[in-house]
């Protein structure tokens, strides 16, 4: 004989469930985006209910640049906070926030007119931009896009913060990856690796990062000071550097 306790399950939905796999997914193809040399758009698209999105560098030191863009109307948005210097990128890369518009066409807003009015021949309604931040180090800014008025829930703004981490990751180092580092000539000496080494293990434990990262975080600072990779390690090592403790910009 079964008896009905009137208890409720515990169990997700199915939605649910496909919605955290489909998050899963997006963050392992986010995550191999710079080593395989896939969009960083397409997992924002696939994780998240909106229909376009951008990443892009902002600013220096690494220049003012679309990264991907999953369609022309998201590009050309870009574009236009590029050529204007306003709008939602900037200011969510100058606070380090997400800038969360439900509508962009039916608020005036302030802070970007001359956006506002370039931007009224496309159709922009709902525009989400987080800001990619490692460190320091401001980087720029993936913006999300959506066809009609509609608000992302606290947990999807939470998934897409964590994509937005991911990412600044990605985008540092293809940055790096296209730019040519300051250097000298006892950079390739034994000394300076085990210096670089050590610095790499410093910098893990101030900002809990892997080891990748870590070494991603040096450089990243190396290049936007315009000094060399052992110069900067050295300064960790002896504690004239800590990441930790660097107030971000």
């Amino acid at each position: 004989m079964v008896f009905n306790t009137g208890s409720k399950s515990t169990d997700p939905p199915r939605s649910a469930m496909i919605d955290r796999r489909e998050f899963g997914a997006a963050i392992a193809e986010l995550t191999a985006s710079f080593e395989r040399h896939t969009s960083m758009c397409a997992p924002f698209v696939r994780a998240l209910p909106v229909h376009a999105a951008t990443v892009c560098t902002l600013g220096t030191p690494f220049g003012s640049e679309t990264i991907c863009a999953s369609n022309t109307l998201a590009a050309i948005f870009d574009e236009l906070q590029f050529d204007l210097g306003e709008g939602p990128s900037w200011d969510a890369l100058t606070t380090r926030r997400p800038v969360l518009i439900d509508d962009f066409q039916s608020v005036q807003h302030a802070a970007w007119p001359a956006l506002q009015k370039a931007a009224r021949s496309i159709d922009v309604r709902t525009v989400y931009v987080f800001p990619l931040t490692m460190g320091s180090l401001d980087i720029g800014a993936v913006s999300l896009f959506s066809r009609g008025p509609k608000e992302l829930t606290p947990g999807q703004i939470v998934d897409a913060e964590a994509l937005a981490q991911i990412a600044a990751g990605q985008v540092l180092r293809r940055s790096l990856a296209s730019r040519t580092l300051k250097t000298n000539l006892e950079d390739n000496e034994g000394y300076s690796r085990r210096v670089v080494h050590h610095a790499t293990g410093m910098v893990l434990a101030q900002l809990n990062l892997s080891a990748a990262d870590a070494l991603l975080m040096i450089h990243g600072h190396a290049f936007s000071h315009g000094r060399t990779v052992r110069e900067v390690a050295a300064d960790v090592v002896t504690r004239r550097l800590d990441f930790s403790s660097m107030p971000e910009s």
